[in-house]
C-alpha cells in the first residue's frame, strides 16, 4: 500500500529537481516550464485536480531553495544582484490559497532574503534561527553555519523543509511561542525572520502578531546576538506606536533600517515592507531608515554593520521560563558606556518570597483617625516603595489580616526591579489565596437575580476577592498583576469587567506596566453581537 503523505512530498520534490536543474543551467522558468514540471511529476493537469496552481508556487519556491543551497555562494552585494536576476527570471505567483491568506504565508522573495543574509553577516559558528521558515527561501542563502534551527508550523512547508534541509531538525510550534517550547534548546547567536504579519494562532486577525513573533526571537537570542527582521511597514517608531516600538526592542540596537516598497511583488503583494538589523545590545534605537523601491536599489547605499561578540550561555539547556507568551521580552539592565561585561538581568519565571507574620506587623504612628498602611502579615524580600502614602482607618489598621500560603509566580524582572510595592504584592498573594478555595457546600443559579442556592446536585463555586482599596493604591496595575500571576500558571483565559469602556487605556496602560502588550486586551465591542469570540486567550474587556 503507498503511503500518500510519503507520496505527495515525493512528487513535489520531483518537480522541484526539473525546475531547479533548469535553473543551475541559467535558464529562466516561465509558467508554461512550471506547467511542464508539475504535470510530469504529479501524472495530470491542474485542471484533472492533480495539483493547484497555488501547489505549483509552493514547489517553485522549492526548487529555488535547492538551486541556492547547491550553489553555495557567499552572502554579498554580488549574490544580492544574482538573486535579484533569479527572482526576475521566475514566474509572478498570482494565485493564492486560502489557507495561504489565513495564515499569512508570503515567502520572503530571493533577492529580499540575499540581502537581509547578508546584512546578518553569519559566520560558521553560529547558531541560527528562522522562527517561520516557509520552504526555506530566506535559510537558503546561508552556506553554512554551526546549527540551524528551522521551524515552521504548516505541515505541508515544514515536509519540504524536512526535503531541502534533511540534516536539520525541523520543529512545527508557533512562531510567538517559541522561547516557551524550546526553552531546552541551544539559544541562537543569529535570527533570520518573516514572521506572519497579521495573523496569529489561536487569534485569527490579529494586528501584533509579527510583534509578537519579534518578541519571542528576541528572547531566544543570546546577549549580543544578531537579529534580521522582515517586519510590516506599520512597525516603526511613528508617533502612533513608539512605545510599541521602544518596548520590543528595549535593551537593544538598531543597526540598520530599510523600507522596501515594492519588495514583495514577486510574490503576489503589492505591500512595502521595512528590514531591521538588530544587535540584542543596550544602545539607540533612534536611526535613519533607507528608503528604496527594491532591494538591488540599495546595493550602493547599504553596507553591513560588523558583528559584536555574542555572550555563549553557559549551558545550552536553561530552565524553562513558565512560556510567557503574551508577555514581551523583559530585560532593562543598562550597562555604562564601554562596558563590555555585564550581568544578564533573566526573565524567569519565579516564586514572589514572602515571610509571614506570626505576630502582626507594628502599627505605625497615628495622625488624626488614620494610620500608615503596612501589610500586616506579609514581609516581601523585594518590593518597591509605594509612590505615594497609603493610609487605613485606626478601626481597620486594628485589625490583622489572616496569615496567607499562597505563592504567587511572576516574572522575575518584574519583582527584582520593584514595579510593584509591598501592598500592591498583598493583593497579589491574598486574591490567589481566595482563589485557591471553595465554598463550603454544592450551589446551582438562582432561578432569578445572580445569586446561589444551596443543592446537592449542584456544583462547587470558587470563592472570590474583594478589592476595597481607594484612589492612590493602584487597582489597575493589582489586577493585571493578579491576571499575570494567573497567566503565567497556565489559566489564560480572563475577563476584565469594569465600569465604563473609557477605561479600556488605562488598564492597557497598566498591563503594559508590567511586560504585556496593549493589543492583549482586547474589549468585547469589537465583536458584532452575533459573532463567535475568536479570542481563544487573552484578556476580555467587558463593561
Amino acid at each position: 500500500m503507498t503511503d500518500l503523505f510519503d507520496f505527495t512530498p515525493t512528487r513535489e520534490d520531483a518537480a522541484a529537481r526539473e525546475l531547479q536543474a533548469k535553473l543551475d543551467s541559467g535558464q529562466g522558468l516561465d509558467r508554461n516550464t512550471l506547467n511542464i514540471a508539475m504535470t510530469a511529476a504529479f501524472g495530470g493537469r491542474d485542471a484533472s485536480g492533480a495539483w493547484t496552481q497555488r501547489q505549483s508556487f509552493e514547489i517553485l519556491e522549492l526548487a529555488i531553495t535547492h538551486h541556492l543551497r547547491a550553489r553555495r555562494a557567499e552572502p554579498s552585494a554580488d549574490h544580492v544582484r544574482y538573486a535579484a536576476s533569479l527572482a526576475q527570471g521566475v514566474p509572478t505567483q498570482t494565485v493564492r490559497s486560502e489557507d495561504q491568506v489565513a495564515w499569512q504565508q508570503f515567502s520572503t522573495p530571493a533577492d529580499v532574503g540575499a540581502l537581509a543574509a547578508w546584512l546578518a553577516q553569519s559566520t560558521p559558528t553560529d547558531i541560527i534561527l528562522e522562527p517561520s521558515a516557509g520552504n526555506g527561501l530566506l535559510a537558503a542563502h546561508v552556506p553554512a553555519s554551526a546549527s540551524w534551527q528551522l521551524n515552521e508550523l504548516d505541515p505541508a512547508r515544514a515536509a519540504r523543509l524536512r526535503i531541502a534541509f534533511p540534516e536539520t531538525l525541523i520543529t512545527q510550534y508557533d512562531g510567538a511561542t517559541l522561547n516557551a517550547q524550546m526553552a531546552d534548546a541551544p539559544r541562537p547567536t543569529l535570527v533570520l525572520m518573516n514572521p506572519p504579519f497579521s495573523r496569529s494562532l489561536g487569534r485569527g486577525q490579529d494586528d501584533f502578531a509579527a510583534v509578537r513573533h519579534l518578541q519571542a526571537a528576541l528572547r531566544r537570542l543570546v546577549p549580543g546576538g544578531r537579529l534580521v527582521a522582515i517586519m510590516p511597514d506599520w512597525f516603526s517608531n511613528s508617533a502612533r506606536l513608539r512605545d510599541v516600538f521602544a518596548e520590543t526592542l528595549r535593551d537593544c540596537s538598531v543597526r540598520t533600517s530599510i523600507r522596501l516598497e515594492r519588495g514583495f511583488g514577486k510574490h503576489g503583494t503589492s505591500i512595502a515592507v521595512r528590514l531591521y538589523v538588530i544587535d540584542k545590545i543596550p544602545g539607540d534605537t533612534s536611526f535613519a531608515t533607507l528608503q528604496r523601491s527594491m532591494a538591488i536599489d540599495l546595493l550602493d547605499a547599504v553596507e553591513p554593520t560588523p558583528r559584536t561578540a555574542a555572550m555563549t550561555p553557559a549551558s545550552t539547556a536553561r530552565p524553562r521560563t513558565g512560556g510567557i507568551s503574551l508577555m514581551r521580552s523583559m530585560r532593562s539592565t543598562t550597562p555604562a558606556p564601554l562596558r563590555i561585561q555585564r550581568t544578564v538581568t533573566r526573565n524567569n519565571v519565579l516564586p514572589v518570597e514572602y515571610q509571614t507574620l506570626a505576630q502582626p506587623a507594628p502599627l505605625l504612628a497615628q495622625t488624626g483617625v488614620y494610620l500608615p498602611y503596612r501589610p500586616s502579615r506579609l514581609e516581601f524580600a523585594t518590593a518597591g516603595e509605594h509612590p505615594t502614602a497609603l493610609v487605613e482607618s485606626v478601626a481597620m489598621g486594628s485589625i490583622a489580616a489572616p496569615i496567607a500560603s499562597y505563592v504567587p509566580h511572576l516574572p522575575e524582572r518584574t519583582v527584582a526591579e520593584r514595579m510593584l510595592s509591598s501592598s500592591q504584592l498583598e493583593t497579589v498573594v491574598y486574591a490567589g489565596h481566595a482563589w485557591g478555595q471553595t465554598m463550603p457546600g454544592r450551589f446551582v443559579p438562582a432561578k432569578e437575580g445572580v445569586g446561589l442556592t444551596l443543592a446537592e446536585d449542584g456544583r462547587e463555586y470558587r470563592k472570590g476577592y474583594f478589592l476595597g482599596d481607594g484612589t492612590g493604591a493602584g487597582k489597575g496595575r493589582q489586577i493585571a498583576a493578579c491576571i499575570l500571576d494567573h497567566w503565567l500558571q497556565g489559566r489564560r483565559r480572563t475577563i476584565w469587567l469594569t465600569k465604563n469602556e473609557q477605561l479600556l487605556e488605562d488598564a492597557r496602560r497598566d498591563w503594559a506596566a508590567l511586560g504585556g502588550l496593549s493589543a492583549d486586551i482586547q474589549p468585547l465591542s469589537a465583536w458584532s453581537i452575533d459573532e463567535p469570540l475568536t479570542l481563544s486567550e487573552g484578556v476580555l474587556f467587558v463593561t
